[in-house]
């Protein structure tokens, strides 16, 4: 069995007063893609940011790579492997897309490598290519949504934390959304993903949870998640 990057363990989280984690437990391992469902306020979010760094938690811990990572900022976890795309995705609107690119490596000093990665970022979304010089807060949603994926891979990651990365987004930029996930996952980026599109994140995932008013109430392998009658009842309109 592949080796545990991540784990979350009682996680509790007040967020505006709400009590919106309430004891969550998981864990990532090498090389998995593992998505976490539920319906809107059950806590993802919340999950992540905390994970993450941006929301102190109340009680609980997180480990990476088999050290608690309690009190570190986001910029620090960067630097360890640990990046996140977050909900409403954050770009520098006032800058270029290759800028937004630059800033995304801000943790490297291989100016070398770092252009080599733009490029690789471009033929990873060909549309950010084609609009390199152009403001990113000119760019639509979806463009959006790619440019900050896009500056995430830039730190290099082992975890890639994805929050809600097909919200608002058109049809065939979510199917754009969704097949480079498949490849940033098949290229060996650790993928963890909040997702509302619970029947598009399960297919995909090796391994998810479902999250309900801040608890686990279900985890197993993706496929068997999909397939049971009670997540399709909750979550895929069944």
């Amino acid at each position: 069995m592949a080796d545990t990057l991540l784990k979350v363990k009682g996680l509790k989280v007040a967020y505006g007063g709400i009590q919106a984690v309430k004891g969550v437990d998981m864990e990532v391992r090498e090389g998995e893609l593992v998505s976490l469902i539920g319906s809107n306020g059950a806590g993802k979010t919340t999950t992540m940011k905390a994970i993450t760094g941006t929301l102190a938690p109340q009680a609980g811990d997180i480990e990476y790579l088999g050290r608690s990572i309690q009190g570190q900022g986001p910029w620090d976890l960067v630097k360890q492997g640990l990046a996140m795309v977050p909900e409403g995705r954050g770009v520098f609107t006032r800058m270029t897309i290759t800028e937004n690119l630059q800033m995304g490596a801000y943790i490297r000093s291989d100016a070398s490598a770092i252009a080599d990665d733009i490029e690789k970022m471009f033929d990873l979304f060909p549309r950010l290519r084609e609009r390199k010089d152009q403001l990113a807060g000119t760019m639509s949603g979806g463009e959006q949504q790619m440019l900050a994926m896009a500056r995430a891979l830039m730190s290099r990651p082992r975890v890639l934390l994805l929050d809600e990365p097909s919200m608002g987004l058109s049809p065939i930029m979510v199917d754009k959304i969704f097949e480079v996930v498949k490849d940033v996952y098949a290229q060996g980026v650790t993928v963890v993903l909040v997702e509302q599109n619970a029947s598009r994140a399960l297919a995909m995932a090796d391994r998810g949870y479902v999250m309900d008013s801040g608890l686990i109430t279900m985890t197993g392998p993706g496929q068997d998640l999909l397939s049971d009658p009670k997540v399709r009842a909750a979550y895929l309109g069944e």
